[in-house]
This record gives structure tokens, sequence and C-alpha cells, in this order.
């Protein structure tokens, strides 16, 4: 069990307002630049983010669960030993709902098809996103209960 000085609080900020706030042992991401993990007295730093999963490794009394956070870019900013991530949008794992996302899987996967035989790249690119998206959430969520 880490020694509560020793954790960060972690926070995932939407428009909507806050999806997650706790404190935490170690939070884990994908940057626009690679897999980066966050401990306690890391230097500051201020990077953006991917389409992609945010694994937050508990602290205190929650024998180091993990939770996971789908997210769909966005920025983190850590400093004194605060992490916040700033997203568009963000679920946590136990809130995604596999039917909707599923469809919108497939709904993706429909306007890739139709863009392309129009060769509407931008609409290719579109579409390619909210298939990531959706992939992505699929994926955070298929982890929640493990």
């Amino acid at each position: 069990m880490a020694e509560p000085e020793k954790l960060l609080t972690v926070t995932v900020v939407t428009p909507d307002g806050i999806i997650y706030s706790h404190r935490a042992q170690a939070v884990a991401m994908r940057a626009i630049d690679g897999e980066r993990t966050i401990l306690y007295d890391h230097l500051p730093l201020v990077t953006p983010l991917t389409i992609g999963e945010v694994r937050v490794v508990r602290g205190e009394d929650m024998q180091n669960r993990t939770d996971h956070i789908a997210v769909n870019g966005g920025y983190i900013e850590f400093s004194d030993n605060v992490a916040t991530i700033i997203a568009d949008s963000a679920e946590r794992a136990r809130n995604i709902d596999v039917k909707r996302a599923q469809s919108a899987k497939e709904r993706a996967e429909k306007h890739i098809q139709e863009a392309k035989a129009k060769h509407n790249e931008r609409e290719v690119l579109e579409a390619d996103i909210a298939l990531r998206r959706a992939i992505n959430r699929l994926n955070v969520r298929s982890k929640y209960g493990k």
C-alpha cells in the first residue's frame, strides 16, 4: 500500500464536467509520442494525448486497483503531483454502453466504405477517427471487471 504522502491526484475533465477524480499511485496513457506513465514527483509536463486508454492505479485502501478510462485525445498537464486530463470526451469503463459503442463502430465502418466509394478523402478521415473512438471505447469496456 502506498504511503498517503506519495500519492498524486488524477482528474479527467470534459466540457460536460469532471468525469473522474481520485488519488492514485500512477497514471498511464498514450501521448502522441508514445506511452507515458506518471508517478509521484514526476517532472512537470504538458503533452497531447491520442485516442486511447488512461489507466489509473489507485492508492490508499484500493489495493492497487486499476481504473480504465477511454479518452478521445486531449491533453494531460502534470505539476505538483496533480494530473489533469482535458479531453473533448471521456468515459470510465464501467459507464461505457457496449451496444451504443458497437453501433457507432458499425456506422463508422459503413461511412468509411461510402466515403471511399465517393473518393472523398476528408470523409474517410473523419469516419476513421469515429471508428478509432468506437474501438477504443469497446476495448476499454472489455477491461472493466477483469
